[in-house]
This record gives C-alpha cells, sequence and structure tokens, in this order.
C-alpha cells in the first residue's frame, strides 16, 4: 500500500487558497456532517476543547471518505502528544504558541523520526494502514504537514527566523492571543490587532510560506487573503451552532 498522499500540503505548495472549517464538538456525526460540506480542511482542535488525542482517531475515521484534510491542534508543543496524534493518523498538524525558530525546530524534531528527529517508531498503528503502508517510516515526513502558529507580538517579530526553519510548512496567525499579548484582550478585531494580522501575513508570505488564519469577521478574512493568506478558517462549528439556534428562536418572538 502506498503512503496516503496529503491532499492539503500539496495544496498549500502550489500557492492554492484552502478554505477550512474549525472543529471543537468531538462527534463522529458532526465532522461526517462538515467533511461533506464542501471545505477543503478542517482543524481538529484538542487545545481549547473537550476533545482528546484519542478523540481525533474516531474523528479523523469519520472524515475519511470525503475529500477534506484534517488537521489537529495538540494542546501544547509536546513531542509525546505529537507522537501520539502522528500515529492516530494525523498527516497535518498546527502546533501552538511557537515563540521562537528554537521552539519551531522542536516541533519539526518531533514529526521526523531519527536521525532527523525524535518521533518514536511504531509498526502497526493507523499511520502506516497498521503496517499495510510499505517503508512508513522512511517515507512519512514526506506527507506530513507542519503548521505552526505565532499569536504573540513577541512571536509575530520573530516571523522570518521561524520561516527559515527547515521542515516548517506554513505558519498560523492567531487573533485571538495576540490581541490580548498587544493589551486588547477580547479583542481580535480591534484595529492595532487587524494591523498586525495584514503585515504578519504579509511577511510570512515574503518569507515563502503560506500565512493562515481564523476569524469570524468576513470582511477581515478577505483583506487577509488579499495580504496572501493561504489556509483561512471561516468559522468554529460551535460558534455556527449558536448563531443558527439564536436565528431560529429569534424568528418565533
Amino acid at each position: 500500500m502506498d503512503l496516503p498522499r496529503n491532499a492539503f500540503k500539496a495544496a498549500l505548495q502550489e500557492g492554492r487558497t484552502q478554505i477550512g472549517m474549525w472543529v471543537t464538538i468531538p462527534d463522529k456525526g458532526v465532522v461526517e456532517m462538515l467533511a461533506g460540506a464542501g471545505y477543503d480542511w478542517l482543524l481538529l482542535d484538542t487545545e481549547h476543547s473537550a476533545m482528546g488525542a484519542v478523540d481525533t482517531l474516531a474523528l479523523m475515521q469519520a472524515a475519511a471518505a470525503y475529500p477534506v484534510t484534517t488537521i489537529v491542534r495538540p494542546g501544547w508543543n509536546d513531542p509525546v502528544e505529537i507522537k501520539k496524534l502522528l500515529d492516530c493518523g494525523a498527516q497535518s498538524l498546527l502546533i501552538p504558541y511557537v515563540q521562537t525558530a528554537d521552539e519551531a525546530a522542536a516541533a519539526v524534531a518531533a514529526v521526523r523520526y531519527p536521525p532527523k528527529g525524535i518521533r518514536g517508531v511504531a509498526g502497526t498503528t493507523r499511520a502506516s494502514r497498521y503496517g499495510a503502508v510499505k517503508d512508513y517510516a522512511i517515507h512519512a515526513e514526506q506527507e506530513i504537514c507542519l503548521l505552526v502558529q505565532v499569536e504573540t507580538a513577541d512571536a509575530l517579530a520573530r516571523i522570518e527566523a521561524i520561516a527559515a526553519v527547515d521542515g516548517v510548512d506554513g505558519i498560523f496567525i492567531g487573533p485571538a492571543d495576540l490581541a490580548a499579548s498587544m493589551g486588547y484582550p477580547g479583542q481580535p478585531g480591534h484595529p492595532k490587532v487587524k494591523a498586525a494580522v495584514l503585515d504578519a501575513t504579509r511577511r510570512i508570505a515574503a518569507a515563502g510560506l503560506p500565512p493562515g488564519i481564523l476569524s469570524l469577521d468576513p470582511a477581515f478574512l478577505g483583506d487577509v487573503a488579499e495580504a496572501g493568506g493561504k489556509f483561512i478558517a471561516i468559522d468554529v462549528d460551535m460558534a455556527l451552532l449558536r448563531r443558527g439556534a439564536l436565528a431560529a428562536r429569534q424568528r418565533w418572538g
């Protein structure tokens, strides 16, 4: 059996914009429904939800029949957690709160087998299709897409150094944490935060990597896309559900 191809990684390498949805509800039915809704990628978020690393395996299986890429966000830049997610079959990861080039390099090492990295070797996991993928350990990194988050003012100042780390495939800007670090907690739409995001987007693109973002502000997402944004999450499942529920109730007074 051949190593499964990472369509999301290929699209970014070809410069094609990828539109995504953030998933925080750890339910197979929800993920299966979203997987068939036409998105290029779904982000399974184990950092800010009740979802755990083991939960992601069934959620990835629920999405597997559809032409969508699942990206998993671990709770931290932790090689043990990253190893488990990779063994569960994740080929794309979004690593939160990467502050420096050294931290980005540590994330790269966590997704690569020795001698290039520190990922532990296991033979019969979902990653290798339970041993069916020939020479999985040799070729795995070719289809692993490693995205890192810059989400503080300090991290934004180091974009070029982080982008220069071999093995980093994209840089995601986290507006909520960035706003807090800039002194505007709970205000990702503050004009100074938006300006910082757009500047960072341009710098990431100039450094040769695809920039990414999540925002519920369609107009701002358009600005980010114009600035060079390539992997763009346009909504969050829980927020989408709440808006729909509120709107339905309000129609009845």
